[in-house]
């Protein structure tokens, strides 16, 4: 039987309240400096990819504007349908409303602490033991991977109501109700919050809870048997303005079924660094350690605790324990050993054949991801296991003892057989300090018991708290800095502009900057061991979409999401040796590239176009990748902009253009997600303009509809009648109006459920 830790003095001290904040000292006894707001996150995507695009999204919000569309990267791309920009995600008005340089880092350890809380209540449920809980509520924020996700704000967001979820939705089912209204919402805040792997992976932990507890029959299977799949319908409406419009985009994107491969599996010996996490690898950039050939994450580590305690919970299979309760580790060791197998990728036989046989699967990079449903099960499994370490106390040596021969050997393995690149000193050094922490968890866990039966003189609130603190320093300690910090001013908005001194400067409207194919292969694989110095120099080189902090425009950016049509011409420019695309750039109003002789340095382009033009002639072709007129290969080297575009062979009955003709740009007004151009022609005549086409821009002329086309491979056209005529391009998202109306609906119908049921609770 179960502990009840609601009788004893540790029930009292790990209270909710209590835990909430002991957890909460846990994050700022780690990030002092990023609570205070001295210092900030900057290592690798955060840098360079989740601050620059905060940074947009705060200037579209104090403009008063949705940030639907970004006009500075790929020459334009949707900004909400990209899902984890956050647009739509209540809690981003953190970083909207206060300082960024302080707000979004904040806002990384705000969800650090949310996510703990959630394991602490979901294992509250499940053992009824408020310190065994709180064990997995510490272990669930303080472990090397769910640290990792402190670079992406988006995915540690998202994964930290993957535990609220598994606890809303399994009330759901069972009593429904009030309790589907409020699972409906927790669920709606994960969709919001756009990690779609963690969202996916958490619906399919919750979908075999379900099937579990539906063929058990605790509860009544006609009630399951709806409750789910409505909670499911009530998720999707309420979130249907964030989801819809990234459906969409799906559907016109670059990825497609197969798009990704297998790189960034977990290797083959990633099991060892479960145990000692600084086996197998080196410290490449920024001084943060990685695996060879593995570089989402920097650490999985649970922690030494843990994993004894995961372990110890199998024993209770062999035991006469609760149906239920053994029913909850096989499916919690089930989902560990699938997430095992899916994350080690190529490396075994297994993900290769389920991605087979459900190619949708490859539209999640990186096979390593799946490790999170490790993540999210092994505090479970270590809940169970202390909630019933009384019965447990013959098996608790055996396993420590199997653990620590385990560390041995992989030690030894380390010294003996290092791969290339490995620092042998290093990763003895790390086993050694984790060998200690094992021997000092066992320490932990005796005193413990014995507190526990009443046989020292110290209680077992104290005795417990100093086990969660070994947990904790075991993984504070367990690497180098995952997230190494800096002064925030790093950030500061056109910090860039004032020392390259861009002369053209690219403006939002007028001009360009592009990164050199070599520049930007140089610029990717380029490291700085420290974080501060990595981040400026890459930002001098406006690497990935760090160009948002400084408002230049430029050529490529860093989404995971692109239309397909721009996609294509940047895989033809970025990946070709050889190519002269002079005149290409001269279309897309690149005003400055990188340096041939200097990584960090820009060179002017004086034949940059203006980004609208007008007068072309049209010449209609079938594949855009390779112009032919006629037949006659045509390559954008030798092709005028001025004088041809490029059309779809169906663009012929909208266009009734012949020849070139005389036609001028008089002014142009480019905001996010408008154009404004005044246009004059002799006859009718095409005016094109070097921005992405996206289904979702429309045209009107003198405020009457206008077909807008697909022009040289990737941007837009619209032909306009002879005289003087006044052209409105403007971003419509229809995909997020219906959502929106659905979403609207679905919240207040919710929220007055809500009411109606606690009345009638009341009553």
């Amino acid at each position: 039987m179960q502990t009840d830790s609601r009788d004893n003095s540790a029930a009292k001290f790990f209270s909710p309240a209590r835990f909430g904040i002991f957890l909460a000292l846990l994050v700022f006894a780690e990030f002092p400096q990023v609570v205070l707001g001295v210092e900030s996150f900057v290592a690798r995507d955060f840098g360079f990819f989740a601050y620059p695009l905060a940074h947009f999204q705060r200037d579209c919000f104090w403009r008063g504007e949705i940030p639907f569309w970004n006009p500075y990267n790929n020459c334009g791309v949707p900004f909400l349908a990209q899902w984890n920009t956050m647009p739509l995600y209540p809690p981003s008005l953190l970083y909207l409303v206060f300082p960024l340089n302080w707000a979004l880092s904040f806002f990384s350890l705000a969800h650090l602490w949310w996510a703990g809380l959630g394991m602490y209540f979901l294992a509250r449920r499940w053992t009824k033991n408020d310190f065994a809980a709180a064990f997995a509520g510490t272990v669930f924020s303080f472990n090397g991977f769910t640290l990792n996700l402190l670079m992406w704000p988006s995915h540690i967001a998202t994964f930290s109501w993957m535990p609220w979820l598994i606890l809303c939705a399994e009330a759901a089912w069972r009593e429904g109700g009030r309790k589907t209204c409020l699972a409906a919402m927790v669920g709606a805040l994960q969709m919001l919050a756009g990690g779609p792997e963690t969202i996916f992976l958490t619906w399919l932990v919750a979908a075999a809870f379900w099937l579990q507890q539906f063929i058990a029959g605790d509860t009544p299977r006609a009630k399951m048997a709806w409750r789910f799949p409505l909670l499911v319908l009530l998720v999707i409406a309420l979130s249907a303005a964030q989801l819809f419009p990234f459906l969409d985009l799906v559907t016109h994107a670059q990825r497609e079924s197969g798009y990704t491969d297998l790189r960034w599996s977990m290797p083959g010996f990633g099991l060892a660094n479960f145990l000692v996490p600084m086996a197998f690898g080196s410290t490449p950039t920024e001084g943060i350690f990685f695996q060879h050939g593995q570089y989402w994450t920097s650490s999985y580590y649970l922690g030494m605790g843990t994993l004894w305690l995961a372990c110890l919970a199998l024993v209770l299979l062999a035991g006469r324990d609760a149906v239920e309760l053994k029913s909850k580790i096989k499916l919690l060791l089930f989902i560990s050993v699938i997430g095992l197998l899916c994350a080690l990728g190529g490396n075994t036989p297994f993900y290769p054949l389920v991605r087979k046989i459900i190619p949708q699967l490859s539209f999640i990079t990186y096979p390593i991801k799946f490790v999170m449903v490790v993540v999210f099960a092994t505090p479970l499994l270590a809940a169970i296991a202390l909630a019933n370490l009384e019965k447990l106390q013959k098996r608790v040596w055996p396993i420590g003892a199997a653990l620590f021969v385990a560390l041995v050997g992989i030690l030894y393995w380390t010294q003996h057989a290092p791969l290339p690149g490995d620092d042998p000193r290093a990763a003895f050094m790390n086993g050694i300090s984790r060998a200690g922490f094992l021997i000092l968890t066992g320490a932990m866990l005796w005193l413990w018991a014995k507190t526990s039966a009443g046989k020292t003189n110290l209680g077992p609130w104290a005795s417990g708290s100093m086990l969660l603190l070994v947990a904790w320093v075991d993984v504070f300690t367990h690497e180098p800095k995952q997230n190494p910090t800096v002064r925030p001013d790093i950030f500061a908005q056109n910090l860039t502009r004032s020392y390259l001194k861009m002369n053209p400067q690219p403006e939002l409207g007028g001009a360009r900057a592009m990164l050199s194919p070599q520049a930007a292969l140089q610029l990717t694989y380029f490291a700085a061991n420290d974080a501060g110095t990595n981040f400026l120099a890459k930002r001098a080189g406006y690497c990935a979409n760090a160009n948002l902090l400084d408002g230049v425009p430029k050529v490529d950016g860093f989404f995971s999401l692109t239309p397909r049509e721009f996609d294509n011409l940047l895989t033809m420019i970025y990946s070709s040796e050889k190519g002269d695309w002079s005149r290409l750039e001269d279309f897309m109003g690149v005003a400055q590239t990188s340096s041939a002789t200097n990584l960090l340095a820009w060179q002017p382009r004086n034949t940059f176009l203006p980004l609208v033009t007008a007068g072309q002639k049209p010449v209609f072709v079938f594949d855009f990748r390779f112009p032919t007129d006629l037949g006659v290969p045509v390559q954008w080297s030798d092709s005028d902009s001025t004088k041809v575009v490029y059309l779809e062979p169906s663009s012929r009955r909208e266009v009734t253009v012949s020849n070139q003709t005389d036609a001028r740009i008089l002014n142009t007004k480019f905001g996010d997600n408008t154009v404004e151009i005044q246009a004059i022609a002799s006859e009718p005549s095409l005016v094109v303009v070097a921005q992405t086409f996206y289904h979702n821009w429309q045209a009107t002329i003198d405020g009457n509809p206008a077909k807008l086309l697909l022009a040289n491979m990737a941007f837009q056209a619209v032909q306009i009648p002879a005289g003087r005529h006044s052209i409105h391009l403007f971003y419509r998202d229809r995909a997020f109006e219906a959502g929106a109306l659905i979403a609207g609906v679905g919240w207040i119908g919710s929220l007055s459920a809500l009411l109606i049921f606690r009345r009638r609770k009341a009553g």
